[in-house]
């Protein structure tokens, strides 16, 4: 009886817990048995690995071959174990020596022929290989982001020979991947010089920039709602290295493909309105994650707001609080990052143009009601700023701007509030607990009094209360204010517009 045990990684959620493949070589008729919790992908890779190891120019051994994954009771999916399960056949019978497997990881799919495919989440098994000592040896279409784990931390290959060659002792017929350098000043990405006119849009997207806060774009079409919010991320401060790499573990999970030239940026999701909210949250028999953990540390953008249908938007009001996603299977339970920025723009009516000058709106009271009744109080009353948009002149449109701020200059006022912020709270002002609230944006005697006569006329709630307070320190903070000031107070109150209404 001949055995070997190979190091690999499952994956669930942003988590990859290592599976030991053993592989038992017995007497008796031929027949290859996978065991452990395996899904179907994991069944059918019998058949991969047969063809891949004849047609790598080894011997398939005729024996009762039994694969086990452990631990049992961790599900396995894909082919990502068909590297390992291979090596493990040609380690039990010999063909390459077990000691080789040692401090090493295997991830891979096979093809019939032997050469390697990519498989999902190649850098969060990375980053955990590395934890525990061992080198992962992987596709080299996972090269990318597998090197963004270390200099050392991983080792790529086209084809079962290659590894199974390096392993028995011949010349070395895998690489070491070169990671991409960090895109940290996000080149590409649209600039606010880009927008005509709009110096209140602008301004609240300063802010919200500066805070962390949502943000609502109300305003008829044409007004330039999308291209102000896609031009946000421009002006959020660079992420850490810590943090892009949290991105680039989500990318690499997402089964979207990763871009390694990509690394570092902030990420701008815009799923259109038709997204289901398995499809914004994640979901599926193995939880996958939606488009708000694809745009954690950036920004998610739902346009056209009230087309969206009001079950699917419910479901932000949790991750809108919480910053994360909790998706509950009867079989298993995964947790999934979301402390994105919510951009929504949505029409004043129906139609887009009310109070237009041309007179072309014909929507009643009744049909602008139920249009807006699409968004639920409670939702609106989570998104920290409401702002309306108004259509750009003319006159604003063709006139020659000779001097014009660019993201870079917003950026650098946006680090200096959100370093404020770090200093006094350890986070941004979006993120503050109503103690820290009370400790950290109490204003003068002249803004109490302000925001006294705001709940009164506009009936704010306890949230709204609060979420004016962290949008005027926020203002604060890029006035440099210490305190947070009544014309704070005022400007905040400004960007309740919904709340007016």
């Amino acid at each position: 009886m001949a055995l070997a045990t190979v190091h690999s990684r499952a994956q669930t959620g942003l988590n990859a817990p290592p599976v030991a493949v053993e592989v038992d070589l017995a007497g008796g008729l031929p027949a290859l048995a996978i065991v452990g919790l395996p899904e179907t992908e994991v069944k059918e890779s019998k058949d991969r690995v047969r063809a891949a190891i004849t047609n790598s120019g080894y011997q398939f051994p005729t024996r009762r071959i039994t694969v086990n994954l452990a631990p049992a009771d961790l599900p396995k999916e894909g082919g990502r174990f068909d590297l390992a399960i291979a090596l493990g056949i040609l380690a039990a019978s010999g063909q390459i020596p077990s000691d080789s497997l040692a401090g090493h990881e295997f991830l891979g799919e096979l093809s019939l022929s032997g050469a390697l495919r990519g498989v999902r989440g190649a850098l969060p098994a990375t980053l955990a290989a590395a934890g525990v000592d061992r080198r992962l040896v992987l596709p080299a279409d996972n090269g990318g982001e597998a090197a963004l784990a270390g200099d050392d931390a991983a080792r790529t290959a086209t084809h079962l020979a290659d590894v199974a060659a390096t392993l028995a002792g011949g010349e070395l017929h895998w690489s070491t991947p070169v990671a991409e350098p960090r895109d940290a000043e996000q080149a590409g990405v649209p600039d606010l010089a880009e927008v005509r006119g709009q110096p209140q849009a602008k301004r609240a997207l300063e802010i919200a920039a500066a805070g962390g806060h949502s943000l609502l774009m109300i305003g008829p079409p044409g007004a330039g709602k999308t291209m102000l919010a896609s031009r946000l991320v421009g002006l959020l401060p660079p992420l850490e290295r810590e943090q892009a790499l949290e991105v680039a573990a989500i990318a690499s999970i997402s089964g979207g493909g990763f871009d390694p030239s990509l690394w570092g940026r902030r990420p701008f999701r815009a799923p259109h309105h038709t997204a289901s909210g398995v499809a914004l949250v994640g979901g599926g028999s193995t939880p996958r994650p939606g488009e708000i953990t694809l745009a954690h540390r950036g920004v998610l953008f739902l346009d056209e707001l009230p087309e969206f249908d009001r079950r699917v938007l419910e479901v932000l009001r949790e991750p809108l609080e919480s910053g994360h996603i909790v998706i509950s299977r009867a079989a298993r339970q995964s947790e999934f990052p979301a402390a994105f920025q919510l951009v929504a723009a949505m029409n004043p009516c129906p139609c887009g143009y009310q109070g237009d000058a041309s007179g072309r709106c014909h929507c009643t009271p009744e049909r602008v009601e139920r249009y807006r009744s699409r968004i639920s109080g409670p939702l609106l009353d989570r998104i920290d700023m409401h702002l309306n948009v108004a259509p750009i002149t003319k006159k604003v449109l063709m006139a020659v701007e000779p001097e014009v701020e660019r993201s870079s200059v917003v950026q650098a006022r946006v680090r200096g509030a959100r370093q404020s912020a770090e200093t006094r709270s350890g986070g941004h002002n979006a993120a503050l607990t109503p103690g820290q609230v009370d400790a950290h944006c109490a204003p003068t005697a002249d803004g109490s009094r302000l925001i006294e006569q705001a709940i009164d006329r506009l009936g704010l709630s306890a949230r709204g209360y609060h979420r004016i307070l962290r949008v005027a320190r926020t203002i604060a903070d890029l006035a440099g204010h210490a305190q947070v000031q009544a014309p704070d107070i005022a400007e905040a109150i400004g960007y309740r517009q919904l709340d007016r209404s």
